[in-house]
């Protein structure tokens, strides 16, 4: 495989977040269609890792942090084309660089990526609590 270039990028173009979300699978779970909301995501992130082969965007991380004691992931996305690769376990190691050592990273996954969160070491607590958007 060429080689992958990651950077932390201020900000991405809507349009190339959406379909690596879209190729991932993680897209069957985001607001896809509505591109203004999609762009507030973006616009929102403080903390976004991308994963790119010649340009083209193929992993992304988007986190919300205060670099000092929390870091949250909020999208965790390879192309399945470049899954299998360690990209996803690449750009958490680099959100987490990114987010410093004082900081805990938390996430919530997508039921079928569990087995991934574990595969790579993750821990998982067992004291969180939610509550779910209401659209």
């Amino acid at each position: 495989m060429d080689e992958i270039l990651y950077a932390r990028e201020p900000s991405i173009g809507v349009d190339e977040y959406i379909e690596v979300l879209r190729q991932s699978g993680l897209g069957d779970r985001r607001p896809l269609a509505d591109a203004d909301r999609m762009a507030r995501m973006i616009a929102n992130a403080n903390l976004i890792v991308t994963a790119r082969k010649a340009h083209r965007l193929v992993g992304v991380s988007r986190a919300l942090t205060d670099f000092a004691y929390c870091c949250y992931l909020s999208d965790l996305a390879v192309d399945r084309a470049y899954q299998g690769h360690g990209i996803g376990k690449r750009l958490i190691a680099e959100t987490r660089r990114h987010a410093g050592p004082e900081s805990m990273c938390l996430l919530l996954s997508a039921p079928d990526s569990i087995g991934f969160y574990k595969t790579i070491g993750m821990p998982q607590p067992d004291n969180a609590f939610l509550y779910k958007r209401e659209r």
